[in-house]
């Protein structure tokens, strides 16, 4: 697989991590738990410009933001006991394909 997916997916995979810790930082009032969401929050930027050197920029904002919502969603549900009813599953699983869709047809290698 190519190195841009490759950033590409752990970029999404830091997007989703920052978006916890925006949850647990509280506003950012705990510095522990801010310090590290910033630390993630720029190395998911530094690993998106990365694979955006290959990838077409829309294909890759997209993945990302992709990864980073569907990540976060079911995480929340798992996690967080955030509601697990069938529209809402449904919603995340049309994420998950038109960000398959995307990486299917975009064209990169």
């Amino acid at each position: 697989m190519n190195m841009a997916w490759v950033y590409l997916v752990l970029a999404g995979i830091c997007e989703i991590g920052w978006a916890f810790g925006l949850k647990y930082s509280e506003g950012f009032s705990k510095p522990l738990v801010s310090i590290v969401t910033v630390v993630v929050m720029i190395l998911s930027f530094v690993l998106l410009s990365q694979a955006m050197k290959t990838l077409p920029l829309g294909t890759a904002y997209a993945i990302w933001t992709g990864i980073g919502a569907a990540g976060t969603a079911i995480l929340g549900i798992v996690f967080l006991n955030e509601p697990r009813d069938l529209i809402r599953i449904l919603c995340i699983l049309m994420i998950v394909a038109g960000v398959v869709g995307l990486k299917v047809f975009s064209g990169a290698k």
